[in-house]
């Protein structure tokens, strides 16, 4: 029986050294096809010249570098671009964020997500699976292989990672954390530390282990500074509550690129957008000693949800108190909404997980007709 051949793609330097030793090659040729991968965006072993013909034979024997297709892509009026992208009969998306100065990668890790946060859209189409390490960094190959460098007006070039797509990245730990290991490699795309960004709703241990591993930059998606309301819109805070999530931030904090966490809140209206939400905020971060960031995400709505966006007086309000009391606070702008590629819309044409694939099979299928 013949066996698998191992796609290249998803393979950190470590391991596709690993890959090349084992079928009795050097580390430097792993080195070369890394990247040739990466760098260059060359996938086929006979394109890249400087390696010897047996070699290029015996990887075409034992080795693939697989790309998942683009179902199709969109793009905003401001710039934004969405792509939906085949995983093996299911979908996820990837979006890309122009702004001044820098481009930032939205990128999934999960079909669906496993946490079911109640004003999130994604989690309400349940669970499907962990994306592979090849899967998530085929996100970043795709975006930096397609995306014009310019159009006179938006950057188009990757400069930042935001782990803030579908999924909750610390539960596809095993996956993530290579991925992101080649996007900060040197002889891939180069990113520090500093520029790729992981978000979590509050999976404590992996906080830890991230640390340990991988210190890319943190953001928490904590919402609420109470745990009566934190347990009903972020359930995964019955099993790790804010005092151990805070716990484990703080030493991220002293130890991470950022020396500080951004703490991710989406106000919703008349649910944690009072301004005695807001005071209660500054005294847990105060009180915990928490060097922190806050970035304020007003509420995307989206069909069938109860949450409302607030309006910008009280948005204005909560940043200002913030701000009053010595938090850095930013408003994340609304980005690519009319492509539904916002900030918690991220359920894309995959709907609940009972209809995805026929969904998705459906779209091939008009984007084929067109």
């Amino acid at each position: 029986m013949q066996q698998d051949k191992v796609n290249l793609l998803g393979l950190n330097q470590k391991a596709i050294e690993d890959f090349f030793i084992s079928i009795g090659k050097k580390k430097f040729h792993a080195r070369q096809v890394f990247k040739w991968i990466h760098k260059k965006g060359v996938i086929d072993f006979d394109a890249m010249t400087d390696l010897g013909k047996n070699l290029r034979h015996k990887l075409k024997d034992k080795a693939q570098i697989t790309i998942p297709k683009v179902v199709f892509s969109k793009a905003s009026k401001d710039g934004t671009h969405k792509w939906l992208i085949d995983v093996g009969g299911s979908a996820v998306e990837t979006v890309f964020i122009p702004e001044e100065g820098r481009g930032t990668l939205c990128v999934s890790s999960q079909i669906g997500c496993t946490l079911n946060c109640s004003f999130c859209s994604t989690g309400k189409q349940g669970f499907n699976r962990n994306l592979s390490a090849a899967e998530v960094i085929a996100q970043l190959w795709i975006a930096a292989r397609t995306l014009s460098k310019t159009d006179g007006e938006h950057d188009f070039t990757v400069t930042n990672i935001v782990m803030m797509g579908m999924g909750e990245p610390l539960m596809n730990f095993e996956n993530v954390v290579p991925a992101m290991d080649i996007m900060m490699d040197d002889l891939a795309y180069g990113l520090s530390r500093r520029k790729v960004t992981l978000s979590t709703s509050g999976v404590v241990p992996r906080i830890y282990d991230l640390l340990e591993q991988s210190g890319v930059s943190l953001a928490v998606s904590l919402h609420t500074p109470n745990d009566m309301l934190r347990n009903e819109i972020v359930p995964i805070n019955k099993k790790y509550n804010i005092d151990e999530l805070l716990e484990a931030c703080k030493l991220y904090a002293q130890k991470g690129p950022h020396k500080h966490i951004t703490f991710e809140y989406t106000l919703m209206e008349e649910v944690n957008d009072n301004l005695s939400d807001a005071e209660e905020l500054v005294a847990l971060l105060k009180s915990r000693e928490v060097p922190a960031k806050i970035n304020l995400i007003p509420f995307n709505p989206y069909p069938g949800t109860p949450y409302k966006k607030p309006s910008n007086n009280r948005i204005h309000r909560f940043k200002e108190f913030l701000q009053h009391n010595g938090f850095v606070t930013t408003v994340r702008k609304t980005r690519g909404d009319d492509i539904d590629a916002a900030c918690g819309q991220l359920a894309g044409d995959v709907m609940d997980k009972t209809n995805r694939k026929q969904r998705y099979l459906k779209k091939l299928g008009d984007t084929n007709a067109n």
